[in-house]
Order: C-alpha cells, then sequence, then structure tokens
C-alpha cells in the first residue's frame, strides 16, 4: 500500500509511531562538527518530522543505534553485579540501503562469530525494523553499487522525502494501522544505479599473491599520509572493534560500570601484547590490515560479500583527504601488477 503525505500528515504518523516505538533518524546537531560553526549530523531519536534530515548522508552510520559508541554492559558493587537493561520499546531506523546491509554485515560478526552471540547486539537487533530511504544518489564518496549494497529489501516502511513532503510504501502490515485514513498514491522505491565512484575490487584468492601484496611499496605511502586518528574507522558503517573501560562512581573503586568503547586498529598501540609489542607499528601496516580486512579477510571468513558496503564517511571524515575507494583501485593495480611479475617467473 503506497502513501503521499505533506508535513503535516507525516508529524501525525510520527507522532502516532512514537506511541509505540522509539524512532531513530538522521539528525542535525547544529555547531558540533568538527570545525569551528560547523553542524554534524547524526543518527538520534526524532521528535518531530522536521528533524529528519534527508537531503544529504550523515556523517556517521545508522550502527551507533544499535551499537553505541559507549554502551554499559553490567554494574558493579563489593557484592554483586547487575547486567544492563536492552531497550524497552520495539526501534524503527529510517535508514539507506547501505546502512542497512550494514546490518547484516554486523549481525554475521556479532551474532554468528563462531557460534558465539553477543547478547548486546542481539537484544538491540531483535528490537529494529527499518524503514528504507530512498537514496538520491550520494555524494561524491559513496560507491555502493560498485560493492552490491545499492538495494535491499529488508524494510517494512519505503520512503521518499521532498519537499513538498513524503511518499511511503508499507510492506509490513503491522505499520498499516498508522497510515490509515491517509491520501493513498502509488510508489514503488526506486535504487542508486550508478555512482560517480567506480571501485574494482581485486581478486585475493593467491596466496602467492597475498604475500607478495603486503610488502608491496604502495602501503609506505601512508606512513606520510595517515596520522592514525581512527576517525575513518569510527565513522565506518561496519567496523566493530572495541575494548572495556571500568567507570568508578565517587571514591570507591568496588562501585562503577563496566562500559564497551568503541575502538580503532588504525590507532597505535591497538595491537600491543605483552612485553610492548605490536604487530602492526607503523601507519602503512595498520592501513593495510583495514584494507585487506575489509575487501579479503571478511569475505575469506563468511563467505559471502565484502565487509565494506560503500558509503564513503571513511573517506569524507578524514583529515588527511584519504579516499578509500582510491586506495582500493591501487591495490587492484597493485595486484595486477604482482601477477604480471608472477607470470612472467
Amino acid at each position: 500500500m503506497g502513501y503521499s503525505l505533506n508535513a503535516v500528515q507525516a508529524e501525525a504518523v510520527l507522532q502516532a509511531l512514537k506511541q509505540n516505538y522509539s524512532v531513530y533518524a538522521p539528525k542535525r546537531f547544529p555547531k558540533q562538527g568538527r570545525y569551528s560553526d560547523t553542524d554534524v549530523i547524526k543518527y538520534a531519536e526524532v521528535e518531530h518530522y522536521e528533524d529528519i534530515v534527508w537531503q544529504v548522508k550523515s556523517d556517521y552510520p545508522a550502527k551507533e543505534v544499535l551499537t553505541p559508541i559507549q554502551q554499559a554492559i553490567f554494574y558493579f558493587t563489593e557484592d554483586e553485579y547487575r547486567a544492563s537493561k536492552g531497550p524497552k520499546k520495539p526501534i524503527l531506523i529510517l535508514a539507506r540501503p547501505c546502512d542497512i546491509n550494514a546490518q547484516h554485515v554486523q549481525a554475521k560478526i556479532y551474532a554468528g562469530n563462531g557460534g558465539y552471540t553477543d547478547l548486546y547486539y542481539e537484544r538491540m537487533r531483535e528490537k529494529v525494523k527499518f524503514a528504507l530511504m530512498e537514496c538520491n544518489g550520494g555524494d561524491d564518496t559513496c560507491f555502493c553499487v560498485s560493492m552490491g549494497t545499492n538495494k535491499t529489501d529488508d524494510y517494512s516502511l519505503a520512503l521518499k522525502f521532498s519537499d513538498e513532503g513524503v511518499q511511503v510504501q508499507v510492506t509490513d502490515e503491522a505499520f498499516a494501522p498508522y497510515f490509515e485514513g491517509m491520501p493513498q498514491a502509488g510508489y514503488t522505491p526506486a535504487f542508486v544505479e550508478e555512482n560517480e565512484l567506480k571501485v574494482t575490487v581485486p581478486e585475493l584468492d593467491d596466496k602467492a599473491v597475498r604475500l607478495a601484496l603486503k610488502s608491496h611499496p604502495m602501503w609506505k605511502e601512508f606512513d606520510g599520509r595517515c596520522i592514525s586518528c581512527g576517525a575513518c574507522t569510527v565513522a565506518c558503517s561496519t567496523c566493530t572493534c572495541f575494548t572495556t573501560r571500568d567507570v568508578i562512581y565517587g571514591d570507591n573503586p568496588e562501585v562503577g560500570e563496566r562500559r564497551r568503547v568503541t575502538a580503532s586498529c588504525q590507532i597505535a598501540g591497538f595491537d600491543q601484547m605483552a612485553g610492548q609489542r605490536e604487530f602492526r607499528s607503523t601507519a602503512g601496516e595498520r592501513m593495510r590490515y583495514k584494507v585487506l580486512h575489509k575487501f579479503h579477510d571478511y569475505k575469506a571468513r563468511f563467505g559471502e560479500g565484502h565487509m565494506c558496503v560503500g558509503c564513503g564517511r571513511c573517506t569524507h571524515r578524514c583529515p588527511e583527504l584519504i579516499s578509500i575507494s582510491a586506495t582500493v583501485n591501487k591495490v587492484n593495480a597493485a595486484v595486477n601488477e604482482i601477477k604480471a611479475g608472477l607470470a612472467q617467473q
């Protein structure tokens, strides 16, 4: 069933939904950007229709709803501990196709990794339904078509926003009552068919090629460019690395909470072991680890798709203007060079 709503009607539907759902969408936070007097757009619970930012891609991904940057996992005293509680209400997230596909990646990591299911992710994910936000093609950092993440059928509602209002397709009958009495109109969501950016992901099935790629000089470029700030992984739709931190209440060291806190493989010391040893001590080595994990290791582990969904947020957030799409294309060129060299041996 399809509907065409103006802003007033959309506000009425949103308020009805909020009676039963926590509704999250991209939201603008004025003057909270990384530069003076700039805004940041990130996912948060919306109170009104006008809060929803649909014109541009959010700076941070929808994953922050399910796996916040900081999340209490349990509370403790001298005598006992208590696990933190999950959400009480079901959650509706307004998300673009790439962000919805990113949750399929996260589900494999959190809920299907070696038979272990992450309680904190699972209790959030089982509460979530998606409202697809039709994408207008993204921006000059997007390459979802190259990654095959430009389409999805995992949504309860599909939405196409405009200055006049919003067109809606209801695919989950549980949401039909919220639109009762609203003007009906046919609407089928369209998906992006081509991006300005195109990325060629190299084939890395050959072990000899992978070993040669590991020592390829292209990685040394990042020793002088990457500052190992971790901004790319915080903005990534699929990164899952975290550490834990105990927060003590007051002066009693035995009363507080343990938090799960987002971590980054791009920060020096992330892989430090006993004896202060690091496996990846340079920025180039850390960049190599991240890129090959996204574009080979994940697929080798889970058997389908790549970890990157082509949202381009890492490129957008990098203070050194390092482009993930350009990097992957450089990797592809290096692989072709290596294969040609091996063929001549």
